[in-house]
């Protein structure tokens, strides 16, 4: 049936059968509450319909007091299966739909159900044969990207970056001078200036140098000033890197 904003369709769901052997509901819902403490989450607000067939034959079942206990442990009470006529119009009085199980109604089915005559055909059936087709994927290989060398000294003003890759400084950088590498940077002299590794972000970057004196050292944003330098391999060599969250200095040389 279609009309206009709504339609409505048959479908079915997976629900959860509460199985009652038991009229005394309140020990039904301590036995339920503690299966249910097992997975909290999984049953809150959970559909279920109880299946009273191993206590059809009671004269009367209190439906209310039934939803009342399903609905306090937040489960959500959908209807009842298994029951006899006097009961169904018990439970439809409490608000409970009455449901008849997927076997049941097979059965039903069944029962009513004509002979029906079989007709078989052949079918001529085409074959489809298995074509391997070989598809070319594109792989990026990594491209080495030899380190920028500079073989003099770095004075002050100066700077030098080397983009994605390492920096390798045969001489020293001057007080007011800065050096920057993508990668790790070896200084093959004094560091009085600044120094700055990692600048895209890699924590695995370093700065060797053989005598630290610097103003400044940074290793992906973290950096240490030349008054917490002066407590670490100060004008000595060392190997500055990151460990965790903080920097720490290596000495290269006894």
């Amino acid at each position: 049936m279609s009309q206009a904003g709504i339609e409505l369709k048959g479908s079915s769901f997976t629900l959860s059968v509460l199985h009652i052997s038991t009229t005394d509901f309140s020990e039904l819902r301590q036995a339920l509450a503690a299966k249910i403490d097992q997975a909290p989450k999984f049953f809150e607000m959970a559909p279920i319909v109880a299946n009273i067939e191993p206590i059809a034959e009671q004269d009367s079942i209190d439906f209310v007091a039934l939803k009342n206990a399903l609905e306090s442990l937040k489960l959500v009470p959908v209807g009842i299966t298994g029951a006899t006529d006097q009961h169904k119009a018990a439970a439809k009085e409490a608000g409970l739909a009455i449901m008849i199980a997927a076997k049941a109604n097979a059965a039903e089915n069944q029962a009513n159900a004509q002979p029906v005559q079989k007709v078989v055909e052949r079918v001529e059936v085409p074959v489809i044969e298995k074509v391997k087709v070989e598809v070319p994927v594109e792989v990026k290989v990594p491209e080495y990207i030899p380190a920028m060398q500079i073989t003099q000294n770095v004075r002050s003003g100066q700077q030098v970056y080397a983009k994605d890759t390492d920096l390798i400084i045969i001489g020293s950088v001057g007080n007011g001078g800065e050096v920057i590498a993508d990668g790790n940077i070896h200084i093959y002299g004094s560091l009085r200036g600044k120094a700055m590794a990692g600048a895209k972000g890699d924590s695995n970057a370093k700065i060797y140098c053989h005598n630290i004196q610097a103003e400044l050292i940074s290793i992906n944003g973290t950096y240490w000033t030349s008054e917490q330098l002066q407590q670490h391999c100060w004008q000595k060599a060392g190997c500055i890197e990151l460990d965790g969250e903080q920097l720490s200095v290596k000495a290269l040389t006894e």
